[in-house]
């Protein structure tokens, strides 16, 4: 198929419905220095998902930052930027992954398919910054066949730390150079209480969903600064489209739903699964029940007990995942 690209603008990246903004998250400090800008005419959809993996943020040098006069270090940070791909949502949709575009075929065959491409290509058109650039690296990441469990959120993080992104195509997961946000710190906490495992020192989640931890938000893209600015516009049925379809065509998974919004979806979920329910990880619901609530543990001990591998819920230290 021949397509033909627009061309691409650099604007602007960014955090959830339930996260509250990153205090400060606006300051220069002197945890990491200044990202480079990138030139979007050398990024294309295409590129995105013939790699084996998003592109990796650039490494930290402690050396840059401590050769950094203090006063350079406290003049404001410039505007995030990052590459937006305004290829069509129709050809990242095309782009996907086989098995997953058969589980979608029901939603893509949808009277819902060609209103929501349409409303996320006019978005951008009008010069919106949309989140994520890469929308369903949480589909590359995991394979169908592969998935064990699915931790739902709901719309993707609409904000940026320090001038980086949050939001990179998985739910609650961050880039290694953000801070964890406080409901991504919340579940690290869970972690350490029933499995004993340390925090870790950053929020990228890459490898739980290499290990078949579908981390998957029910809707997919945000406008920057506006949270649930796409919810109700079709990717509510997309998404539900996969969940229902994942839980028919496969067995024995575990479907971990956090706050009403997830829990809705239980409706959808049919066959032998474990469904583990607690409040939301947010600062405002996570000591209502979420901490506490065991699911991580519970988790893998329902995965054993089918024979299948339980999940390493440790993370790379922060040098690996940079590699």
């Amino acid at each position: 198929m021949t397509s033909t690209k627009r061309p691409r603008v650099a604007m602007p990246v960014q955090a959830s419905l339930f996260d509250d903004d990153l205090p400060g998250a606006a300051q220069a400090t002197l945890d990491d220095p200044p990202l480079p800008e990138i030139d979007p005419r050398q990024i294309t959809i295409f590129s995105l998902f013939d790699a084996d993996e998003f592109p990796a943020p650039a490494r930290t040098h402690a050396a840059t930052i401590a050769n950094t006069p203090a006063s350079d270090m406290s003049s404001p940070p410039a505007a995030p930027q990052a590459a937006i791909d305004t290829t069509r949502l129709e050809d990242q949709f095309d782009a996907l992954p086989a098995a997953w575009r058969e589980l979608l075929a029901p939603f893509i065959a949808s009277d819902a398919y060609a209103p929501l491409c349409r409303f996320v290509d006019d978005e951008r058109a009008a010069g919106k910054t949309v989140y994520p650039a890469d929308v369903f690296r949480a589909l590359r990441l995991t394979s169908p066949d592969e998935v064990k469990v699915v931790i739902l959120g709901q719309d993707p993080y609409h904000g940026d730390d320090r001038g980086t992104p949050q939001a990179h195509g998985l739910a609650f997961s961050v880039p290694p150079s953000v801070r964890p946000p406080p409901s991504l710190r919340n579940i690290f906490k869970e972690i350490a209480a029933s499995l004993g495992i340390q925090a870790p020192a950053h929020g990228c989640l890459d490898a739980w969903a290499r290990q078949g931890v579908l981390l998957l938000n029910t809707v997919l893209t945000v406008e920057r600064a506006s949270a649930a600015s796409h919810a109700k516009r079709g990717w509510e049925r997309c998404t539900d489209t996969l969940i229902q379809q994942l839980a028919a065509r496969h067995e024995h998974l575990v479907f971990m739903l956090w706050g009403a919004h997830a829990q809705n979806k239980r409706a959808l979920l049919s066959g032998a699964h474990c469904v583990l329910e607690a409040p939301h990880p947010s600062p405002l619901s996570a000591h209502r029940g979420f901490l506490g609530c065991g699911h991580f543990a519970q988790a893998n001990a329902y995965l054993q007990a089918q024979g299948r591998q339980p999940i390493d819920w440790r993370l790379p230290e922060e040098g690996l995942v940079l590699a």
